[in-house]
């Protein structure tokens, strides 16, 4: 009999050590610190303590890598009946909730963010590949099809394109763009869905290469009917903070991915800039390649996947562990997930921009 305890008190400990190298600490941390339990990613920074779509899309995807489906499931809920008037298949969700007054919480902008829809439609659509789970497949799909009708356009003399969001970025000759809103794996993975797809794909690719010329993508574009794009010198023609995710997408691409190897060539003068100060500039004028300011700690996690320099790599990453980011710096803490998490091979894309997460069996069967 004591044996037989023994060997139960083995077994037992054995299955906390697997999930003990199951858990992703950095995420845990951010479930405690951003997430209420009510399945709302809370941005701190906000007096009116704002959730965007952004924040629920990105949850989705570490819950996903990290194989939280209780916590995707709560994210996803709220999703739906918070910012998408209970069905993304319907309605695109909202981009801003948060405290209006004192007594009202509700949507502060009905308006969408596509990058946020994205990410929404492919976590699902990828939920229910990995976790075999219909009703995942059948919403992500839905969503997906709304997209297409509400935030895809044809540009002239371009193609089909991805609206930043559905009101406010399409004039009669002018369209206002994102080129982070768009992730290159993501458009690849979408291209089995036939059109617009398969031509977005390759329209997504050119405005990645041709709104960076000197190297540094903006963080916003506008394209002119007959004119292209509008490059010149412009106060507001800044790689930033949303740019930042432009390296961070194509470092995380897959190598066998066609358009990656061309991306880092037209972008290594980011990556330059970066190994030659040791740190990643805040903000770089587009037009000019000058770099002002020094980027919080997400930026340097953030080019963890692309920086291909080793050296230059671990400068990035030693950062990442000297400043790990606090509980009132969202956007740093989840560039931080994105970046540091690819780092540590918590997860990968395929060549067909399907996730890869480094579950493991026994992390797998332990929800």
């Amino acid at each position: 009999m004591k044996a037989l305890r023994w060997v139960v008190m083995a077994l037992v400990l054995a299955a906390m050590n697997v999930r003990a190298a199951c858990t992703w600490p950095a995420w845990e941390h951010f479930k405690r610190a951003y997430i209420s339990d009510g399945g709302r990613v809370i941005d701190p920074s906000d007096a009116r303590k704002i959730t965007t779509s952004e924040g629920q899309s990105y949850a989705l995807f570490f819950a996903l890598a990290a194989d939280d489906r209780p916590m995707f499931d709560n994210v996803l809920e709220w999703t739906k009946d918070n910012l998408a008037q209970g069905d993304p298949g319907e309605h695109l969700p909202a981009w801003l909730w948060g405290k209006k007054d004192e007594n009202n919480w509700t949507v502060l902008d009905s308006n969408s963010a596509s990058d946020a829809d994205i990410w929404i439609a492919w976590s699902l659509l990828e939920a229910g590949r990995l976790w075999k789970e219909a009703r995942y497949t059948t919403l992500g799909n839905a969503l997906l099809n709304r997209i297409a009708k509400e935030e895809v356009v044809t540009v002239p003399g371009l193609g089909p394109m991805l609206l930043p969001g559905k009101v406010g970025f399409a004039e009669e000759t002018v369209w206002r763009l994102n080129p982070s809103y768009l992730p290159p794996q993501i458009a690849r993975y979408l291209t089995r869905f036939g059109e617009p797809w398969t031509t977005l794909q390759e329209t997504n690719h050119r405005l990645l290469l041709e709104t960076a010329p000197k190297g540094f993508s903006p963080d916003w574009v506008r394209y002119e009917k007959s004119k292209g794009w509008q490059l010149a010198p412009d106060k507001t023609l800044i790689s930033g903070y949303d740019a930042i995710r432009v390296y961070l997408w194509v470092g995380m691409m897959n190598d066998h991915d066609a358009q990656k190897a061309s991306l880092l060539e037209r972008l290594k003068p980011m990556a330059a800039l970066t190994a030659k100060k040791g740190v990643v500039p805040e903000k770089v004028d587009v037009a000019t390649a000058q770099p002002r300011g020094d980027g919080p700690v997400g930026f340097a996690a953030a080019l963890l996947p692309f920086l291909q320099d080793r050296d230059a790599q671990a400068v990035q990453r030693q950062k990442v562990a000297d400043h790990f980011p606090g509980d009132d710096a969202y956007f740093s803490y989840v560039l931080t997930l994105f970046g540091q998490g690819w780092d540590e091979h918590r997860f990968r894309f395929t060549p067909r921009g399907e996730l890869q997460p480094d579950w493991g069996q026994a992390c797998a069967s332990s929800q």
